[in-house]
């Protein structure tokens, strides 16, 4: 195997890796966002339930 060739599979492995890592970084960064969003939406949910109950309440007080 001459130099060349060696350089050539050496760029070729890393290009390999380098993609790799990218793929995992963005699949990384996407599974995030959705985490982000599922919690906003169960603290909203949440408040939406304790909004309901206070009137709820309220109104079988009166």
């Amino acid at each position: 195997m001459g130099a060349v060739a060696a350089v050539v599979v050496v760029g070729v492995v890393l290009t390999a890796f380098l993609a790799a890592v990218a793929a995992v970084v963005v699949v990384g960064v996407v599974l995030t966002a959705f985490l982000a969003a599922v919690a906003v939406s169960a603290v909203s949910v949440a408040i939406a339930a304790v909004v309901l109950r206070s009137l709820v309440s309220n109104a079988n007080r009166r």
